[in-house]
């Protein structure tokens, strides 16, 4: 999945030549092609997040497409309150890659973990949040990243998974994505978002019976096709690298809750 973000990063900058990536002293790896390709569009800010996302307020301004990169739990935790009012309080086309969020960075401990980034980042106004679980999703996430021109906080976790979807994928914001219907008399579906969605796929094959739901779009998300899901099964299980507390959970549960036949 870095893989394919590293190509349609690439890809994004070459068709227009105001695309600058912003990396917090990091990622270099996984930004070598476009470094050697676009030398002018790749920006070492060093170890310093916040003036990173204040310049990339700025640049924005003057009619620039800043894209700013970082570990999740820099990008966004560290750097809330620049986000908060350099760029979504005027609603500015800024795009932040959060790298490594939920426990993947675990062995470097808390200061590296990053499993309250949807939690915190949702309570921000006019802030898209994206999760993709392959390298399909991924990819239909940038472009709607991109032609938003909106505020957009993309999560993506470091090891990759693996592809769970065949081919491109054409879902718009909010949409969730319909793998596979229960199939059992009582409906029991899991409902994953970003690096659990393979695990909802392999539990899927353990027990046949399951459905299984992707949700790229956290936020904005579509509340007509969680009420329909809510009413069609008997029992939703939801998978995320994310706290118990704000996260997919907390959303479906928002959700149901507001229709009274709904049971929670």
């Amino acid at each position: 999945m870095r893989e394919t973000f590293s190509k349609k990063l690439l890809d994004i900058a070459s068709a227009n030549s105001k695309v600058l990536l912003l990396s917090g002293d990091h990622g270099y790896g996984l930004f070598n092609s476009l470094r050697q390709e676009k030398p002018s569009q790749f920006i070492n800010m060093g170890v310093a997040e916040q003036n990173m996302v204040g310049v990339a307020a700025g640049l924005s301004r003057v009619g620039f497409r800043p894209i700013v990169y970082g570990l999740s739990a820099f990008i966004p935790i560290r750097v809330l309150e620049q986000i908060k009012l350099d760029v979504c309080h005027d609603n500015l086309p800024v795009i932040f890659i959060g790298d490594g969020a939920g426990f993947v960075y675990s062995h470097l401990g808390t200061s590296h973990q990053s499993t309250e980034d949807i939690a915190v980042t949702r309570a921000i106004p006019n802030l898209i949040i994206l999760s993709p679980g392959d390298r399909f999703e991924l990819e239909r996430c940038m472009n709607l990243a991109y032609d938003s021109s909106l505020p957009v906080y993309l999560r993506l976790g470091k090891a990759d998974r693996g592809d769970v979807h065949s081919k491109r994928l054409s879902f718009d914001l909010g949409d969730l994505i319909t793998l596979k219907n229960s199939e059992r008399e009582r409906k029991v579906s899991i409902i994953a978002t970003g690096s659990m969605l393979e695990m909802g796929m392999k539990l899927c094959k353990i027990f046949p019976s399951l459905g299984l739901v992707s949700v790229p779009s956290l936020k904005p998300i579509n509340k007509n096709q969680v009420s329909e899901l809510c009413k069609s099964n008997d029992c939703l299980i939801t998978l995320e690298e994310h706290s118990v507390f704000g996260g997919l959970g907390s959303i479906f549960c928002e959700i149901a809750s507001s229709f009274s036949n709904i049971e929670i």
